[in-house]
Formats: structure tokens, sequence, C-alpha cells
């Protein structure tokens, strides 16, 4: 089965408005423990990829990395499987498991490669697997991979942060030393060269402190100056190697100072072929910042407190004012994209950005994010105690009796509901609450997994699965709540589960709906942003050929029981047609094969050509 197969395509995916990891803490698990089964390896597991990545030297080679492609076929034969507990010494997420080399195992077709290729830099935060916090790493490697088998030029950079895991960094080498500005110093730094998941990475390590600390965010260290150093860094190290990329792509606020840096700096010095494409993956996070800090940089910051350049709307006539580098991004990027066509429309309807998206309106995209269907492909997901594909599904039930076997839920032929997501206002907590206690109403299980940056949540979630766990006390409670990020885990739910729970407020596209049904889940989700143009309700007579799911619009808890309702009817009611739901998901095509040609669109649309 080639990764990229399916019959479903998305469509409305892109719009263009014209101008008229690691060790974890032991999650809060609610209930009784069950009884002790067998303790060894999770499963044995064989899954071979021929692959290879090459890394030349010369940064501007047309093809640095060289694929060698196998094929995949749908053979799952059994193997003997050691079933978990919840009583077990080590979770049974986190026992070893077989290594997985995720480089690209896609058809590498040359005829079908892009005309006029390019040299892509993607200045990102965050990247899946090394150094992701949300979904902007799995974008950004998803779309990075996409592009490099259309074949492009692609490479990443990204700051060597101290908790990125280095083993899995194929080949890292010291390619640069140099040195680049800070608040009126200049910062020793040194840039590796490697290959994360079949793509070529550059890393950037300062000597200050910078980057320091056990996770991606939340160091002791400034984090806007950290990032305001970085975007400088990534110019200056194409201006001391002669890099002339013909995209940078800065993704959100971390690297909004870049674009401004690069035409009122570098750009008249000598970096001058590169265009700049900003992507906006939230636009909830501006990037706050002060005319000091930005000055810091290299920057005469006053001057970007104006109106049509960086100034934050919002702050006008206050003492002090303050500057967005978000707004500075789109302000000076040569396009901007954000990650679904509807998400796009709402962003020009509300919001204290909306006035500047409107004046800018004919260079901003919404373009559907992509899943990357190399990283979740529940054929080849060496997480799973079985594989699985929408020809033979049978492997799906075995991941749901393992899971439930080792968090010590009934193995009941009842429905099972996950909701994978960060705990934040934004994801709807009230109605994530709800759902708890209508899936237990129902009759049906739910596992709940996630983290609470915020400690008020993160305490009220704890509280509530005390309360539920008390409550349930020895009569085989139905409810886990998990608050962890396990990327072994995640894998496990999306292919055990037979409902995903999407409730969010606003969802700018949002990848777990998308993944969910890649693994034959079917998505519970409020209509708004991405998920409103990936899930079609069920019973939408309209839509009934694209149903795919089921939808609600409000954010009561009323519009939520409505959708809970009828899925779990569907389910329980009509079997068959939950089964063929459940094959027709998984052939959606929601790959970044589709969406990453409409990104190429883009840069092509503003490149230099020559």
């Amino acid at each position: 089965m080639d990764v990229f197969s399916g019959s479903l395509v998305q469509s409305n995916s892109f719009i263009k408005l014209q101008s008229s990891p690691s060790s974890f803490p032991a999650p809060m698990l609610l209930g009784n423990k069950g009884e002790r089964l067998t303790r060894n390896n999770p499963y044995s597991c064989s899954c071979k990829r021929k692959t290879r990545a090459h890394s030349s030297p010369n940064l501007h080679s047309p093809s640095e990395t060289t694929f060698e492609v196998t094929g995949v076929k749908s053979d799952f034969s059994s193997k003997e499987i050691n079933w978990p507990s919840p009583t077990d010494d080590i979770p049974f997420w986190k026992k070893d498991f077989p290594p997985w080399d995720m480089s690209p195992l896609v058809s590498v077709n040359l005829d079908h490669h892009d005309p006029n290729p390019m040299h892509i830099i993607h200045v990102t935060a965050e990247m899946a697997p090394i150094a992701k916090v949300g979904g902007l790493g799995d974008v950004v490697t998803g779309l990075a991979r996409a592009c490099l088998t259309r074949g492009h030029n692609v490479d990443i950079m990204l700051p060597l942060y101290e908790c990125i895991p280095k083993h899995q960094i194929n080949k890292l080498i010291r390619i640069t030393s140099y040195e680049s500005y800070h608040d009126g110093k200049w910062v020793a730094t040194d840039a590796y060269r490697g290959v994360v998941s079949g793509i070529p990475v550059i890393f950037l390590e300062p000597s200050n402190h910078f980057f320091k600390g056990s996770y991606v965010y939340g160091g002791s260290y400034n984090e806007l100056e950290a990032y305001l150093f970085f975007s400088r860094a990534c110019l200056e190290w194409m201006q001391v190697t002669g890099t002339q990329p013909d995209i940078i792509h800065v993704h959100e606020w971390q690297a909004g100072a870049l674009p401004l840096l690069y035409w009122d700096m570098y750009h008249h010095l000598s970096v001058k072929k590169p265009r700049i494409v900003l992507t906006i993956h939230n636009l909830e996070h501006y990037g706050e910042c002060s005319k000091e800090q930005l000055s810091r940089c290299g920057l005469d910051g006053p001057i970007y407190a104006t109106v049509d350049k960086a100034l934050d709307d919002r702050t006008i006539g206050h003492n002090p004012e303050r500057l967005s580098l978000l707004k500075g991004g789109i302000v000076y990027s040569n396009a901007v994209v954000t990650v679904s066509p509807t998400y796009l429309k709402e962003t020009l309807c509300s919001g204290w950005l909306a006035s500047t998206l409107i004046r800018h309106r004919d260079k901003y995209y919404g373009i559907l994010n992509g899943i990357d269907t190399v990283m979740w492909n529940p054929s080849s997901d060496i997480f799973l105690p079985a594989m699985f594909d929408a020809q033979k599904t049978d492997g799906k039930k075995t991941c749901k009796r393992y899971v439930q076997t080792g968090l010590g839920l009934p193995s009941d032929k009842v429905p099972l509901v996950v909701c994978i997501t960060r705990l934040v206002a934004q994801k709807g907590l009230h109605l994530i609450h709800h759902a708890i206690k209508r899936v237990e109403q129902l009759g049906g299980q739910m596992i709940v997994l996630g983290k609470a940056p915020d400690v008020r949540v993160e305490s009220e979630f704890e509280g509530l699965a005390k309360l539920v766990m008390h409550a349930r006390h020895n009569q085989g409670p139905s409810i886990r709540i998990m608050l962890i990020y396990s990327e072994e885990l995640s894998h496990m739910l999306y292919a055990a589960a037979d409902m995903v729970l999407v409730p969010s407020l606003y969802e700018p596209c949002g990848l777990a709906q998308m993944i969910a049904m890649r693994y034959g889940t079917i998505p519970i989700v409020r209509k708004t942003g991405g998920l409103a143009d990936t899930v079609f309700d069920m019973d939408d007579q309209a839509n009934i050929d694209k149903a795919n799911g089921f939808v609600f619009d409000g954010i009561d808890e009323g519009s939520l029981n409505w959708a809970l309702d009828r899925a779990f009817s569907h389910y329980t009611q009509k079997p068959e047609e939950w089964n063929d739901i459940t094959r027709k998901v998984m052939q959606i095509d929601n790959s970044w094969h589709n969406t990453a040609g409409k990104y190429v669109d883009v840069y092509n649309s503003v490149r230099v050509c020559q």
C-alpha cells in the first residue's frame, strides 16, 4: 500500500483573496488496577525500510538528500503479543520499540518533479520529532519532506536546543563557526549540519545561555530575545556562507523579525536573492515586543512603532506602546499563508490583526495543512502492537484491546473516545470536562492525553481525575486522564480509538482529526477553522459523499451532547455502516502530497527568476 494511496481527496483546501519526548512524569490515571499479565517487551515488529540520506558539503547542491525507495506491502502477519498490565513496572508506551527510520517512504517519480526546482530554507522554532511541542513541528517536517520529494532542495534551520535528543540526528557535524550580533555584542555561534527524518537540518548553537534547558520552551533565558537573536543569526549564517536560497519560509512569531531584518539590513548587504514567505499557524500568538527589545537585534526599534509597520494596534496611546513581531512579519513578507481556508476567512473578520491582513489581502493565502503520512501510517507504525490498513482492519481491534488492557479498562465492545490535545483554553476545556461525564453516561470509555502548561488547569484536571476515581472505585471505571505528553502513546491511542474528540473553540487547522482518520478513527469536532474544512457531518444529506464524522456548531454542552449521542447511536445501531465509514476515512488523502503543491505555487509567485 503506497503511503499516498487513497481514492478520496479533500477539496477546497486552497483560497487566495484577490484585492478588489524523552522522559515523562507518571501519568494521572483513573481507576483500579487490573490483573498482572506478562511484562516483557511490548511486541515484536519487523519494519524494513531501505533508505539513505547523504549530506553534501555544498549547501547549494540541487539534491542534497538521496532517497532509495522500497514498496510497502499490506502483509500484517500475526505476531505474538505480550499483553500489558497497568501494574507493569514500565508502562507499555515507555518500553523499548524497534528502531524507526522515518526517512521518506514515498514513490519518487522523476517525471512528476516540479519544474524549476528551488532552494527553500525553513526558519522555525519547532520540528518533529526532535523539537516538537505542538502542530507547528509536524507541519514543518511534513511540508519539508513533501517538497524534497517534489525535487526541491530543502533545509530547515532550528536552534540547537539543549534538550534535543542528539541520537536522533544523523551525521551531525559542525560546518561553520561565526559571530552574530545581539545587544551590542557579537556572539560566537556554531552551525551544525545533520539529517533528521530524512530532511537536512542546520542547527544554530550560540555560545551564550540561549536555548538551554530541559524543554523547547520555558527555559531560564528571555525567549523573545533568544528568537530575535536566532532570526538574525540565520541571516548572518547565509551571509557568511554565501547561501542564497530562493525562498526563506518563516514560521510563527518566533521568526517574525526575520523579514524586517532581511529587507532593512541583509538585502542591502549581500543576501539579495531570497524572498520571504510567512506561515501563521495561530494568530493568538503575536510576539509582543518592546522597541528596546527589537533594537537589541540591531534594528532601530522606534522606526517600527507605526501602524503600517509593527505597532501593536491594541497599545496605541498607551505608555509604552508595544510592537508585534507577527504583525511586522505580515507587513514585510512577500507572501503570507495561514493554515486553512476557513481560518483565513475568520482572521479577516475578527481580531486586532484583521485590519492589517485586509490591507495585505492580495498576498494572503489559506492553504490547508497536510499530515505527514510517513510518520502517521498504521500500516508501518512501529508503536502499534498490530498494523493495519483500509483493506485489512483487524489490527485496529487488536490495538484497542491492547490499550484497554494496558490501562486497566474492560475489554468491552463499547465505543472508545480519545482526546489528544494540549489542555489550553483554545481547545474547549469546559467541553472536554463535560465529554468525560457524558461518555460515561452513554456507557462508553474515554481517554484524555495531554499536558496543561497552566498549573491551574493542570490542578483542575488532577482534581477531576481524583473525583472520578473516587466515585467509581472498584467498579471498573471507564475514564482515564493522563496528564503527560507521549508521542508513542498518542500513536497507540489514535489506532485504538473508535472516535476522537476535537471540541476546539477555534482551530486554525487541527491535525488530530486528520491523523485520527488516517487510523480509522471517526472525528467528533466543533465546526471552526480547519475542522470545518476537513470533517463533514454524517447526517448532512447535502454532503453525504464527503460524510466522515460528527460536527456541532455551538460551544455549549447541549451542542456537544447532540454530536456525541449521534456518534454513539451510529456505532451501536449501525455497525456495518460504522465499519464502512472507518474504511472510508482511512482512504481520504490528507497528505502533504496534495498541499505542498499549493505552497510551491505561492513560492513561484514571489521567487526571483534568473
